[in-house]
């Protein structure tokens, strides 16, 4: 998991991202394609086409970050928006990141009773 403050943006960019980016192209899409700064504190997810590959791209300060995570069965939950980018709070990002359905999460059975 990701360790990210309580005070930081999640966006997802919406659609499919080319996979072979790194960190500059990456940052180049979130400013021009997003209209976003990329050195803003803010976290950016982006998705492959298949949907199995996520990478996601944070400036903490400090530096820049480039997280990538793949799913070895079942595809990551996305948006589908006609617009370029979705908030998310960073618990949900924790659903998506584990695979999850951030939109809907589910919790699990409970007893009622001890005995």
């Amino acid at each position: 998991m990701i360790p990210v403050p309580s005070g930081v943006r999640v966006w997802i960019a919406a659609g499919h991202t080319d996979m072979r980016r790194g960190m500059n192209g990456l940052s180049l899409l979130v400013q021009q394609g997003l209209g976003r700064d990329p050195f803003a504190g803010d976290l950016y997810v982006f998705r492959g086409r298949r949907g199995d590959l996520i990478k996601c791209l944070w400036h903490d300060g400090l530096g820049l970050s480039l997280y990538a995570k793949r799913l070895e069965r079942g595809r990551f939950v996305w948006p589908a928006t006609a617009g370029e980018s979705v908030a998310i709070t960073p618990a949900q990002l924790g659903y998506l990141l584990e695979g999850i359905d951030w939109r809907h999460p589910q919790q699990t059975w409970r007893p009622s009773r001890a005995g």
